[in-house]
């Protein structure tokens, strides 16, 4: 009779880490504008790091017609996908430089954030020159 060998093989697999996951952030459109080149941008609700709801808290900028008003005018700086949009604003004899920063790609810089297929992420945050917050008079 034929012997037969039985051979065992263990196979050890090492535990591997779990992917990560982006940070969410809500891709809900708040506001949008186009720019005088034909660009449109939306302005997402995103997350504390990004969009609406990091830009209206920490920077105090909560008007859409603030952010699109800069937007409609010529892009001041372009540095691949990022644009910045500088605006004035004027209450009498009051004004405010302001600066809206845009991601025009599908993903953010750091590849962190996806807008996805054909979108762009938008406006990244938006914030009033030389003070730490918006004077409130720019949310009316």
């Amino acid at each position: 009779m034929l012997g037969v060998t039985t051979v065992a093989t263990a196979v050890f697999l090492a535990p591997t880490a779990p992917a990560l996951a982006a940070p969410y952030f809500n891709k809900t459109v708040r506001c949008k504008a186009t720019d005088p080149e034909g660009r449109v941008i939306p302005t997402r609700i995103g997350n504390s790091i990004l969009g609406w709801n990091h830009f209206s808290g920490r920077h105090n900028l909560r008007n859409c017609k603030v952010v699109n008003a800069a937007i409609r005018g010529r892009v001041d700086r372009k540095e691949n996908g990022r644009l910045e949009y500088w605006g004035v604003a004027r209450r009498g004899h009051q004004f405010v430089d302001f600066v809206v920063v845009v991601q025009y790609t599908r993903k953010t810089k750091d590849q962190v954030y996806d807008a996805g297929k054909g979108q762009k992420i938008g406006v990244i945050t938006a914030y009033c020159k030389r003070m730490s917050k918006c004077p409130d008079w720019m949310n009316r």
